[in-house]
């Protein structure tokens, strides 16, 4: 469904001190936003409406997050799901910050110097593989490998969908990506996890009777576990491999 656009949004989250007004300064310096800049810093990648983050970071103040997503036209209403949670708990909103930025794009927003402990994707956008645009997942191999430089090694990656085909490449993309896939459903709910948060998406996913797939991966050490190669250069190897056989063919 398209988002309606917004008028008040900018201003309203300009007016909110957990809102990141300029993210690309911060990069290298990410911890020292928070009121506890020693503690474990999370992100969610895709964060919509909030539903998810504002629950998450409430219930765990020992951790500090950032909720990222590309548009002031739904971080406004994260904005205003994180304010309810935090009156509604009593307390400060001093562990989470929300921050509008191209998820694509986000190698040098944050950089090998934050650290990040956990990454959580929840119900992003399947994109079709009938043309290139699979390309613009955020599981994608190019995507997996740029969290890599910030995620630190034994770090998390928490994904949930509602999309068979996304959920099917990804548990090919995760291990190409150097990442050990540690747990894995096909059906979230038939034995929930007490550490699940059930969003908006993914009650009227299941309402519909559609199943939520889920794993969590852990990021493996080293360069050498990274195994993915990008499909344009895989085809320049084929193709070099060709032309060497064919010359060694004329040759003979």
């Amino acid at each position: 469904m398209r988002m309606r656009f917004k008028p008040y949004a900018h201003d309203e989250l300009m007016a909110a001190d957990f809102h990141v007004h300029e993210p690309l300064i911060w990069g290298g310096k990410w911890h020292g936003q928070y009121a506890r800049p020693e503690q474990p810093f999370i992100l969610e990648l895709g964060c919509g409406k909030g539903g998810f983050i504002s629950q998450l970071a409430c219930a765990h103040p020992e951790n500090n997050y950032l909720g990222i997503d590309i548009t002031d036209k739904v971080l406004i209403l994260a904005k205003r799901k994180i304010e309810a949670a935090y009156q509604a708990a009593g307390r400060p909103i001093d562990n989470v910050k929300i921050m509008s930025t191209d998820i694509e794009r986000i190698k040098g927003v944050i950089t090998p110097e934050d650290e990040v402990s956990r990454i959580y994707i929840n119900f992003c956008n399947p994109w079709s593989k009938n043309d290139s645009s699979h390309k613009h997942r955020l599981t994608y191999p190019r995507q997996l490998i740029a969290y890599r430089e910030f995620l630190k090694d034994g770090g998390e990656i928490y994904f949930k969908t509602d999309d068979d085909d996304l959920f099917r490449d990804s548990v090919e993309y995760f291990p190409a990506s150097g990442y050990d896939i540690e747990w894995i459903t096909y059906d979230l709910h038939e034995n929930e996890p007490e550490w699940n948060i059930r969003t908006e998406h993914e009650g009227m996913f299941t309402e519909m009777g559609i199943k939520i797939k889920a794993l969590i991966a852990r990021k493996l050490p080293g360069d050498e576990s990274v195994t993915w190669i990008e499909p344009k250069v895989l085809k320049k190897m084929a193709a070099a491999e060709a032309a060497a056989e064919a010359e060694a063919e004329t040759q003979n």
